[in-house]
């Protein structure tokens, strides 16, 4: 069910509407749109920041991180 809602947009706001609906879109497709875009980033950068804890806490995996590092320090040419 579609919900009516009422918001206020500052300049920068309304420049970055106007060129959503330069591309072809309604006023109401590009608020949709940029909402659900901005969503779905914060969900993505909040999923990779977990996936990153979750290596960071793995020892198992740290350890071998450093360990293939040094080996390809080994292999670097001397400089």
């Amino acid at each position: 069910m579609a919900q009516a809602i009422s918001v206020r947009l500052d300049d920068e706001a309304l420049r970055a509407l106007g060129l959503l609906e330069a591309s072809g879109m309604t006023r109401s497709e590009a608020i949709r749109a940029a909402l659900v875009d901005a969503a779905t980033r914060l969900h993505d950068k909040q999923a990779l920041a977990a996936e990153v804890a979750a290596l960071e806490a793995d020892e198992e995996d740290r350890a071998e991180m450093l360990a293939v590092a040094d080996l390809m320090e080994g292999l670097r040419a001397p400089g």
